[in-house]
C-alpha cells in the first residue's frame, strides 16, 4: 500500500482554472506561462489574458502546488506532486472530513446505501489495511 506523499501543498482547494492549468503542467511536466497560455487559447471558444495564467501559476505556488525556476528571461513551472499524489492527498482528505462527522449511526446510513460493488471496495480496502498493519507490526 503507497504511503501519501510527504511533499503535500498548503491548500488542497483548487478552483476550475487552477484545475486546468495544473492538469496541463501534468500532461508536459513543465511549461511557461506563455506556452499555458497557448494551450488554453487552442480552444477557439476560449478567451483569457496570459497575465491571468501567470496569476494562477504564482497561486499553485504560493499552495505548495508548483515550483517555478528562472530560464533566460521567463519563468518555468513544474508541478511539485504527481497527478496520482494528487488524487490520493484529495481522496484522503475527502475521506477524513467524511469521518469527523463523528456519528457512527450516519457513516452506517451512508454505508447501508452502498451497493455490492462498493461493499466489495471497502472490505478488500480493510482487508488490504489489515495486511500492511501486520506487516508495520512484523507478525
Amino acid at each position: 500500500m503507497a504511503p501519501l506523499p510527504s511533499r503535500q501543498p498548503k491548500r488542497l482547494s483548487l478552483g476550475s482554472l487552477e484545475t486546468e492549468i495544473l492538469e496541463i503542467l501534468w500532461q508536459r511536466g513543465q511549461a511557461t506561462a506563455r506556452e499555458i497560455h497557448e494551450q488554453i487559447l487552442a480552444d477557439p471558444d476560449r478567451e483569457l489574458a496570459c497575465a491571468s495564467v501567470t496569476t494562477v501559476l504564482n497561486r499553485l505556488t504560493e499552495k505548495g502546488w508548483l515550483a517555478r525556476q528562472r530560464q533566460q528571461r521567463s519563468f518555468v513551472w513544474q508541478p511539485l506532486i504527481s497527478q496520482q499524489e494528487a488524487t490520493a492527498l484529495q481522496a484522503h482528505h475527502q475521506l477524513k472530513a467524511f469521518l469527523a462527522v463523528g456519528n457512527p449511526d450516519i457513516v452506517a446510513a451512508f454505508a447501508d446505501e452502498l451497493d455490492a460493488t462498493s461493499i466489495n471496495q471497502l472490505e478488500a480496502i480493510m482487508q488490504r489495511l489489515k495486511t500492511a498493519r501486520r506487516h508495520r507490526e512484523g507478525r
